[in-house]
């Protein structure tokens, strides 16, 4: 039997609504934008959303809507994907990085210990979907404000470290009871082909901005930046009379095209109606099984302030090596069950170990990262495909340790 890690979702509805976007004559930033944008920011409860070409430059731009630049601090884990790091770095400023939790999060300890008067923004990241402790942050950040010196009117109306949510892997996941996308200052999606909803490759901003802010007018600048600046779409421009636009900031390129979009737009609905629900299951079918075997450790599914997306399922090992690791997922895939680690700790990659980043400093993130196997979680997953797997890691694991 033959099982990938993470195939996307591409049902009937999603067809028809692709189709629909090349049979309109409108295949770029247009109305099913519009309607991506409008989906997201129902489901999430978020004030206003802004739909990106990915997650990666809807980080860097919330990053630039602050003013962060050179001689900045950003506060990430050392425990994430790249594009956390890559966007800080791409905007001039410096990534601090800390160490994580057991639960593969960002430590509010540690995140204490790294503030200084540099620090403008903090980017907590939903490891797997699972939330992070933001009303910890939030009292952290409120009682930091002694610290913060503003630069620019952003930061000034703000008073305080931002918080910029890397919720890549979480739409879905609920915090106090509220669905992430309206918990923090800002927070950022992901749509990637491997997502818990796509749009092939994208991205969401979620303004949620506390007074005197108005989100419609910070979507309002944030759509005109993610547009070489102009004021005009070309869906706009494209209409009878309305050729005439301005440039009125040094902006980028970073817009989604209504192609994409419309993969999210027939997926979004279902997701929060169903298909989130089925990825519950397979968590839970998992949580079951290895519940009863002593060598593993189980990732967070809920507590009482937080509910994971279940994006992925990061099962470890009790008291194994990297290298035994390794030959765990060796043989699980001999089996022809796909698996994947999730992440390698930024300081073992060759870039962080250039700038100084050294993974002894972070010894959390390397016992997460040692034992981790990410197992298959999505809705197209059926009994004896789960049964399946749970044999090939069972048995590889237990002729291993």
């Amino acid at each position: 039997m033959k099982i990938p890690f993470s195939p996307p979702y591409i049902n009937e509805a999603v067809l028809q609504e692709v189709t629909s976007a090349l049979e309109s004559g409108w295949i770029t930033t247009g109305p099913k934008v519009k309607r991506l944008e409008d989906l997201v920011s129902k489901y999430t409860l978020s004030s206003n959303t802004l739909c990106v070409n990915s997650a990666t430059s809807g980080l860097m731009l919330a990053l630039k809507w602050y003013g962060v630049g050179k001689g900045d601090e950003v506060i990430i884990p050392a425990y994430t994907y790249a594009a956390t790091a890559l966007a800080v770095i791409h905007i001039g400023a410096t990534p601090v990085m800390v160490d994580v939790e057991n639960d593969f999060n960002i430590s509010i300890e540690k995140i204490n210990n790294a503030i200084t008067e540099k620090t403008k923004v903090i980017i907590p990241v939903d490891i797997a979907g699972w939330p992070c402790d933001y009303e910890a942050i939030k009292i952290l950040v409120e009682s930091k404000t002694n610290l913060f010196i503003p630069l620019n009117k952003n930061q000034e109306k703000l008073g305080r470290i931002l918080i910029l949510a890397d919720s890549a892997h979480s739409i879905g996941a609920t915090y106090k009871n509220q669905f992430l996308g309206s918990v923090t200052d800002i927070t950022v999606f992901s749509f990637h082909a491997v997502k818990n909803i796509t749009t092939a490759e994208g991205g969401a901003i979620c303004i949620n901005l506390p007074k005197p802010f108005i989100n419609q007018d910070e979507y309002d600048f944030l759509r005109c930046y993610s547009l070489n600046g102009q004021t005009k779409d070309a869906f706009t421009k494209s209409k009878a009379g309305g050729w005439r636009y301005d440039i009125i900031y040094p902006g980028l390129k970073i817009n989604m095209p209504d192609i994409l979009a419309a993969i999210g737009v027939a997926q979004l609905p279902e997701y929060f109606e169903s298909t989130l629900d089925k990825r519950k299951d397979i968590y839970k079918v998992y949580h079951s099984f290895f519940t009863s075997k002593e060598w593993a450790i189980l990732p967070p599914y809920k507590d009482q302030d937080r509910v994971s997306s279940c994006h992925l399922y990061a099962l470890r090992i009790k008291n194994i090596s990297e290298s035994t690791r390794d030959t765990i997922i060796e043989k699980i895939s001999k089996q022809g069950v796909a698996v994947n680690v999730h992440f390698q700790p930024l300081p073992m990659l060759t870039i962080f170990k250039d700038l100084g980043f050294d993974i002894n400093d972070y010894p959390n993130a390397y016992k997460n990262y040692k034992c981790e196997i990410s197992l298959p979680i999505y809705p197209q997953l059926n009994k004896e495909q789960l049964g399946y797997i749970l044999k090939s890691v069972e048995n590889a694991v237990e002729s291993t340790i």
